[in-house]
């Protein structure tokens, strides 16, 4: 009895083995090719109608020693495709000047009359509604540090911000009592450093996507604490698209694409090539857009990310939107930094654009050329008078003089 028992426990053992061989030799068959995947994998899908300074060069981008903008990259002209043109001509600038030098397609502009516009600023009145929207129906957001809070702040409060007090959220990194008493709960202490680095930056950019999206409300702008908003072109200007569309739009500080490393692409790569508004003009995500980004920019997710790529916030929301999910950037001359050449806007031309800025400690002198509302040396930033060009019934504007 044992004796057939123990045969039998050989032929099954032997048995056993012979299945696991043959699965082995059947298993590479079947097996499909593994190939490597872009960064990130998930796609979100898209949601209808749902419910300080980082503008800076490549060059310029610091935080502290060691994180540096690599500016050795390569530059790309941006292939767009003709009725792509089209559609957004009204509203688009050519930013594809590019220092390579070869003779294929993508360093060759495309042959269509917004190439050749050479004008500094862009007519309104151009643009079509295509969604009617009002100022409850924007989220934005003035980014600014403990330092500037009686200084720059309080210049946008006497200005722009009085146009838009349920508007305008104040992003800071100390808790001011004389500021929240002005303000109240449209002031949001980040907890944030106070330094200006690059994670102190995307600290801030974090709270303030968190807190658009828990507004519901139908557009994202960011702002700094050095821009002044025309709020009547803000309006027409998003009013020509969808908040619910992808739409991304602001201006570059570069004329080339930058690259960030860490990118996994299909090819095996491991870069991307992409282009970003600088934060220092200002730029405007729609909602639609913005609850795409969530998996890698709410909830802390946007600090994570940046800090994988090393770069500043504002480049590292061009990296989610073009790099990731693959938006392009929609160029617009409307929106102003201190970094360019802000006395070639002159006269009437300064009231027709959306963002103004001024320039720094280092070129005071870098401001827009208004009329004499008030002199330089009364409103250095050219701001005041701005602002009483654009609403004469302040009540500290000047009487206008009667002919």
């Amino acid at each position: 009895m044992s004796f057939s028992c123990i045969r039998l426990s050989k032929i099954c053992f032997l048995l056993s083995v012979i299945i696991c061989a043959v699965l082995l030799l059947l298993i590479p068959k079947y097996q499909t090719s593994w190939k490597s995947k872009s960064y990130p994998q998930p796609r979100p899908p898209l949601v209808v109608n749902g419910s300080s300074k980082s503008d800076t060069p490549p060059q310029q981008v610091e935080s502290g020693s060691i994180d540096r903008l690599d500016d050795e990259t390569n530059n790309i002209v941006p292939l767009v495709k003709v009725e792509r043109v089209e559609k957004w001509s009204p509203y688009i600038i050519d930013t594809g000047r590019s220092r390579l030098k070869t003779n294929d397609k993508m360093n060759r502009r495309p042959s269509h009359p917004l190439y050749d516009v050479k004008k500094d600023h862009m007519e309104l009145d151009e643009i079509t509604t295509k969604e009617k929207l009002e100022l409850k129906d924007l989220f934005i957001a003035v980014k600014t540090t403990r330092k500037y809070h009686k200084t720059r702040l309080s210049l946008l409060f006497q200005t722009w911000i009085s146009q838009a007090k349920g508007q305008a959220f104040i992003f800071t990194d100390w808790e001011d009592q004389e500021l929240r008493l002005r303000a109240g709960d449209r002031v949001i202490n980040t907890n944030c450093s106070a330094v200006h680095t690059r994670q102190a930056l995307c600290c801030k950019m974090s709270v303030e996507y968190d807190k658009f999206l828990e507004s519901e409300r139908k557009w994202f702008c960011h702002v700094d604490d050095d821009n002044y908003v025309n709020l009547k072109n803000l309006l027409r200007l998003l009013s020509a698209f969808s908040h619910s569309q992808d739409v991304y739009l602001g201006r570059p500080s570069l004329d080339h694409p930058i690259e960030a490393v860490g990118h996994v692409q299909n090819d095996g790569s491991t870069s991307a090539k992409f282009w970003f508004a600088t934060g220092g003009a200002g730029f405007c995500i729609s909602r639609g857009l913005a609850l795409k980004m969530s998996p890698w920019a709410s909830l802390g997710s946007f600090i994570s990310t940046a800090e994988r790529i090393r770069l500043p916030d504002d480049c590292t929301i061009g990296y989610i939107i073009e790099g990731l999910l693959e938006v392009k950037l929609l160029h617009s001359p409307l929106f102003h930094s201190h970094l360019e050449n802000l006395q070639r806007l002159r006269g009437e031309a300064v009231l027709k654009q959306v963002t103004l800025s001024y320039g720094g400690p280092e070129n005071k002198h870098n401001v827009v050329n208004v009329g004499e509302v008030f002199s330089v040396q009364q409103d250095p930033t050219r701001f005041k008078s701005v602002h009483c060009l654009l609403y004469p019934d302040t009540v500290w504007c000047p009487t206008p003089m009667v002919k």
